[in-house]
């Protein structure tokens, strides 16, 4: 399983119809950066957010991104920014790939999900008060998971749609990320 970043390029400049925006206008704006990386072995970049008392995210595997601030330019510059202040990835760090739509959260949050290809040249950091650690999530890992769940051609319920690898289980928003991800990348399994 290799990254062709052309094919996936030109797979999500293709999308048709990516889960669009909520109609509903009381969802607050935010979004986040699916990051692959390692061309010949592919990884999803992801982040475990910090095990705080009281923190609504607390312990849950996420995609480094947050809200759309007032200086932001859009969606996208937020993504870039909050990319860098989380984890310490530059812009010139990524070649980006295209947005995959917008996916909402129980909480009333509207998530644009962009998707680019890390070269894996900076230093990672992080906020310990945010976030615990950054995982490097291997993708044939989480396909096999898809497949072995039954998930292929089909959207689980949010109960059901569960990514238990290494030592942490994905699910809520980001395993609907990574659903649709897959999806995207293997629609035949």
């Amino acid at each position: 399983m290799q990254i062709d970043t052309a094919l996936l390029k030109n797979m999500i400049g293709d999308i048709t119809h990516p889960p669009p925006p909520p109609l509903d206008r009381g969802y607050q704006s935010a979004c986040v950066f699916l990051l692959l990386f390692n061309k010949s072995d592919p990884h999803i970049l992801a982040i475990q957010k910090s095990d705080t008392e009281g923190y609504p995210w607390r312990n849950q595997v996420a995609l480094p991104g947050g809200h759309i601030d007032k200086q932001d330019a859009g969606s996208l510059d937020a993504a870039y920014r909050e990319l860098e202040e989380e984890v310490g990835i530059k812009k010139s760090a990524v070649e980006f790939l295209g947005s995959i739509g917008h996916f909402q959260t129980i909480l009333k949050k509207d998530i644009e999900a962009f998707t680019g290809i890390w070269n894996e040249t900076g230093t990672l950091f992080f906020d310990s008060e945010e976030i615990s650690r950054i995982l490097r999530l291997p993708l044939r890992e989480l396909v096999e998971i898809h497949k072995k769940s039954d998930f292929s051609g089909r959207i689980p319920d949010v109960g059901e749609l569960i990514y238990p690898i290494q030592d942490v289980t994905v699910w809520g928003l980001t395993a609907r990320i990574f659903h649709y991800l897959i999806e995207l990348l293997y629609p035949t399994y």
